[in-house]
């Protein structure tokens, strides 16, 4: 997902294909209004092909058309983003429409993995699922975040890379939130600098479940799921095998070994595996990836011993050799640093990106 922070206006109005939806969420009229977001969507565990569901007596029924566009913020390859406000209320979200349509297994895993994920102050609150069924794409309702992706604080500092102190918070949120998806039996698969979402707060939260897969079945019972999704640049080794999967440890390992690399690309400013206005390939990155050393982009540059330590233990090529996300968490990188001046840090640093 690609999230802006810049408002580009856009027409108010919503366009007839954009309000003719309807949504499996329901409004209760009885909350008072206006309310904090979360108080007032309720989530509907029904499969995303419902596209309608009868509202209790009393109850409205919300509509795509209750939102009302107010600007673009970006797009990716799973779907566009804009901002919106509901109309009674005022309140604003992000609104995810996704590219793929109609009842189908993307969609399905999508929704069953924003479901379970919920509840973590480390992860973007998904308030509603609307549409996905028959010809319409599935569109979320998701919580905004002010300050866009990191990838966005990355750019908006001109290739300078984000100190260690910031740094160590963002680690420990990223580790905090992906201990909590992980335990809901979900891997994200796609972790990196442009899923991870910010604000003015200094809030970091992880983002984009496009492409995570759900780990377990109805009855408890292992899945091995396809792990050869995501963005290359930061697919761990076995992932560029042939139609690569993986049981629920070693799709966990690959969402830390996307940490590493996020970790590394935010230290450095650029992606490590990058020359300065490369684009490669993917045999390239392959190359790169499978054959190089990553840490060596580390180089000279001044990275104190317990940040090459952490990165260093995300990064094992093998990935029954690499760090757990509770190992992590108890690194010194991140279990020493100094909470309160880190968390300060990493605040100030957002904010400088939007003055």
């Amino acid at each position: 997902m690609v999230v802006a922070a810049a408002d580009v206006p856009l027409q108010s109005s919503v366009s007839a294909a954009f309000s003719s939806r309807r949504s499996m969420l329901q409004l209760h009229p009885a909350l008072a209004l206006p309310v904090a977001p979360h108080e007032f969507f309720h989530w509907n565990t029904a499969a995303p092909r419902e596209t309608t569901k009868k509202a209790p007596e009393g109850d409205e029924l919300l509509r795509l058309s209750d939102l009302e566009r107010v600007c673009y913020l970006g797009e990716g390859a799973c779907g566009e983003v804009t901002k919106v406000r509901h109309r009674r209320t005022g309140a604003v979200f992000a609104l995810k429409t996704a590219h793929y349509a109609g009842p189908g297994g993307a969609a399905n895993e999508e929704a069953e993995a924003l479901r379970r994920s919920d509840g973590s102050p480390h992860v973007v609150r998904c308030h509603a699922v609307l549409g996905g069924g028959g010809a319409d794409a599935a569109a979320y309702v998701l919580e905004l975040m002010d300050a866009g992706t990191l990838g966005d604080v990355l750019g908006r500092r001109g290739g300078r890379g984000v100190p260690e102190r910031a740094l160590a918070e963002v680690a420990a949120r990223c580790l905090q939130g992906l201990a909590h998806v992980h335990s809901r039996g979900v891997a994200h698969l796609d972790l990196r600098p442009d899923n991870l979402l910010a604000n003015s707060r200094g809030d970091v939260k992880i983002g984009d479940f496009s492409v995570s897969r759900i780990l377990y079945g109805r009855a408890g019972e292992r899945r091995r799921v396809s792990v050869a999704v995501g963005s290359p640049m930061y697919l761990s080794p076995e992932r560029f095998e042939p139609d690569a999967h993986a049981g629920p440890s070693g799709a966990i390992a690959a969402d830390v070994w996307g940490l590493g690399i996020t970790v590394l690309e935010l230290f450095l400013g650029r992606r490590p595996f990058l020359a300065p206005g490369v684009r490669p390939s993917f045999e390239m990155l392959r190359q790169a990836i499978c054959d190089g050393e990553p840490l060596s982009a580390l180089g000279s540059a001044a990275a104190s011993p317990e940040l090459r330590g952490f990165v260093a233990a995300c990064l094992h090529k093998d990935p029954r050799r690499r760090a757990t996300v509770a190992q992590l968490l108890a690194h010194p990188f991140v279990a020493r640093r100094h909470v309160d001046e880190s968390r300060r840090a990493l605040r100030e640093l957002i904010a400088e990106t939007l003055e």
